[in-house]
């Protein structure tokens, strides 16, 4: 058996004098001795006893990079090619292929590696090595997978240019290209850190990379989260060693002083070769690199990350791009985010979010999802949920209360038809505001929340728009809207854009900013409000002023909102992260109804972002110039921000308009927009009506097959009472959970 024991660095000088040494510096230079013993710590201790394993594609450079990282870690490094396959067989890897054919080379590499061990060494993998289930299990074991992911189209160069020609798998018929891209699902399934390696990146600079991804993986620490309320200054040793981690904010949402968490280090940069690298990657792919480096592998794994996102963005999206971009007219460009189940872009994250918290919580406890709703969240959330496991299921529901007589008939038969076996709506007599209050004082009720869970072992937890886990999908979607339009040939990397988002919760313009500060070209977002135009105002002036506003219908309901709960995580970002200013600030707004904004805190915003308000007279008179134009039908909040773009944009760069709803939820709009007389009140007679326009997009394919099976179907209705809620509650407990 081939073995390989780990390298002792310090073996030349005894114990003893070590440690005369170590108390000496201590004594007399002691800030000198933290930063010695730090630096020599982290790097002879970022082995032990395990492995760095590289792992990648041949011509990923994992042999060169290996001889780097061994240099600087000064440990073994062992390349398998060359140190394990060759010794053992005693003849070159592509003789052996040539002698053995492609199966049969397979089967004996992986014998070798089942009896190769090794301790504290930096392993170069061959690039068919992951092809081997048992070998790898092995080596994995004693150590830590780095893959190194490069592009195909540099890989196919790079052995081009070597003129190589003896890759496994490689055989008549079957091209290079599809040789690697059938690789690729052995390189997810086994690596525990993701490297990202563009085409003219220094071997050195790879090697530093893998170094800072290793002490990353080894160390949760570093990825933290503090509430929107807190500062670093201002928090007590008790509040710092109380450190909250993605799974913990996930389960919460909110942080117990009121705030919204937010990463204490602020969100991984990308540098611009990295987001090259992603030009030619589907979406599911970009998810899942960004993603990697924002959620820590103690809290999920890269592999089991990777499986919860093909799960969400797979079959249940009906168009394979996921978000697609769509050119509309002149500089503009839709980015389409309505192609989940629901047909909102809601469902980015209550697609992926349920996977997320069935993952964090802890398997001794059963949830109960509380959840209010005017519209479109309700059935996004109900059929995120209900897509879990069977084994998710039996220990988290979810009831969703609704206003019974203060939503679209479309989107009730959405919340009605999206009802499952854990997952049901419930209609409250009366309006959203009472709906939601009555369920921030359920989780405020210790005295019910305690009977629930002493009495049944369940505990109330919440799918709201300020959960992180809800924010953290959109950036994605802003992110793949620009690689596109590179991939296109629209623009070249490094080209600015401008995106114009409908905006009400500011979550969706939020998440648009942090692909910016991530490494995004974005120029300017441009807010786009409807009637409700309290966020355009704030942009504009620094005032935010709730005093004598009342809210407004409209045709775009999404964006009905006053108060913009996420742009709260955008001041504290801005105000250099203090949390004291942030606590004033929505204090005076939640008991005076207004505050305003200092100078310099303007000056920042305004670079950021721009605003401006649509009235629905404008609204609907888009709707029918686009489709009388292009033959292109935009939901009425896609509506709002065309005409904001049109009066804010200077055409100096293409502008992506975010269209986040599918125009079918909004028919009876949509029918008045295109000035048809007499509208029938019946939803699918509706959008039966709107299909024999063959316009584009087609009509959602979710949303009618969940009209015809709706009906008028079965779902519960209470009246607005709160002891009526906490029974309806209850009894789904029971009938669930025991």
């Amino acid at each position: 058996m081939f073995h390989v024991f780990q390298y002792q660095p310090l073996r030349l000088i005894t114990q003893n004098s070590l440690s005369s040494m170590c108390l000496k510096l201590m004594l007399s230079r002691p800030v000198a001795f933290a930063r010695i013993w730090k630096s020599w710590f982290s790097s002879h201790s970022l082995l032990g006893k395990k492995n760095i394993i590289l792992m990648g594609p041949p011509g990923a450079g994992k042999t060169t990079t290996g001889r780097i990282v061994g240099q600087k870690l000064d440990c073994p490094v062992i390349d398998i090619d060359d140190d394990v396959l060759e010794t053992t067989w005693n003849m070159s890897v592509s003789e052996k292929l040539q002698d053995v054919g492609y199966e049969e080379f397979l089967e004996e590499e992986g014998k070798a590696l089942l009896k190769f061990s090794a301790s504290g060494s930096v392993i170069s993998l061959s690039g068919s090595n992951p092809m081997h289930a048992a070998g790898m299990q092995h080596i994995k074991k004693n150590g830590i997978v780095v893959y190194l992911d490069v592009p195909t189209t540099v890989i196919m160069s790079r052995l081009k240019s070597k003129q190589m020609d003896r890759i496994v798998g490689l055989s008549p018929g079957i091209s290079l290209k599809d040789v690697l891209q059938f690789r690729k699902q052995f390189y997810k399934r086994w690596f525990d850190i993701r490297v990202l390696c563009g085409g003219d990146v220094a071997a050195e600079v790879v090697a530093e990379k893998v170094l800072d991804a290793v002490k990353r993986y080894q160390d949760s620490e570093l990825e933290t989260f503090i509430s929107t309320r807190s500062s670093r200054s201002g928090r007590s040793m008790e509040e710092n060693s109380n450190k909250f981690y993605f799974s913990d904010v996930v389960i919460q949402g909110l942080a117990l002083d009121g705030g919204l968490f937010v990463p204490e280090r602020g969100l991984p940069k990308f540098t611009a070769e990295e987001w090259q690298g992603l030009i030619e990657a589907t979406y599911v792919e970009r998810a899942q690199v960004i993603l990697e480096r924002c959620i820590h592998p103690a809290d999920i794994p890269a592999s089991k990350l990777a499986g919860i996102i093909e799960t969400a963005y797979g079959e249940n999206f009906s168009c394979s791009k996921v978000a697609p971009v769509r050119h509309l007219a002149g500089n503009q460009f839709l980015l389409e985010l309505f192609h989940g189940p629901t047909a909102s872009f809601k469902d980015f994250a209550l697609q992926l979010m349920p996977h997320l918290f069935a993952y964090c919580i802890p398997r001794s406890c059963n949830y109960l999802i509380l959840v209010a709703t005017s519209g479109d969240t309700g059935s996004a959330v109900l059929d995120g949920f209900s897509r879990l496991h069977d084994t998710d299921k039996q220990r988290i529901a979810l009831m969703n209360f609704f206003p019974e007589d203060g939503v679209s008939p479309i989107q009730k038969s959405q919340m009605i038809g999206c009802q499952k076996e854990n997952a049901w709506s419930v209609g409250v007599k009366s309006d959203f505001d009472f709906c939601q209050t009555a369920i921030k004082q359920i989780f405020t009720n210790s005295d019910f929340t305690g009977f629930l869970t002493v009495e049944y072992g369940t505990a109330l937890a919440a799918a709201n728009s300020i959960n992180w886990a809800r924010l953290l999908p959109q950036i994605v979607y802003h992110a793949s809207a620009y690689l596109d339009l590179v991939h296109q040939g629209i623009i070249s990397f490094g080209s600015p854009v401008d995106i114009c988002i409908p905006t009400g919760n500011f979550g969706n313009m939020l998440a648009a900013f942090y692909a910016k500060m991530m490494g995004i070209p974005i120029r300017k977002c441009i807010c786009a409000s409807n009637e409700n135009n309290v966020l355009t105002e704030f942009i504009r002036t620094g005032v935010y002023d709730l005093r004598g506003r009342k809210l407004i219908s409209s045709f775009s309901p999404a964006v009905d909102i006053l108060k913009s709960s996420n742009l709260e995580r955008y001041l504290h970002l801005i105000a250099n992260e203090d949390g004291q200013l942030v606590t004033q600030l929505f204090d005076q707004l939640e008991n005076q109804g207004h505050f305003q904004l200092q100078k310099d805190l303007l000056g920042k915003l305004q670079q950021d972002l721009v605003a401006g308000w649509c009235s629905d007279e404008d609204c609907l008179a888009a709707i029918h110039s686009v489709y009388s134009t292009t033959g292109y039908i935009l939901d009425t909040h896609t509506a709002v921000a065309k005409v904001v773009a049109d009066r804010l944009q200077d055409r100096t760069c293409p502008i992506i308009i975010s269209s986040t709803a599918h125009y079918s939820k909004f028919a009876p709009a949509i029918l008045r927009a295109l000035r048809i007389a007499e509208i029938n009140q019946n939803p699918l007679s509706q959008l039966h009506l709107l299909s024999s326009y063959s316009a584009l997009p087609p009509i959602h394919w979710g949303l009618l097959e969940t009209l015809k099976k709706t009906g008028n179907g079965d779902h519960r209705v209470c009246a607005a009472d709160m002891s009526v809620l906490m029974s309806h509650i209850e009894t789904l407990i029971q009938n669930h959970f025991m």
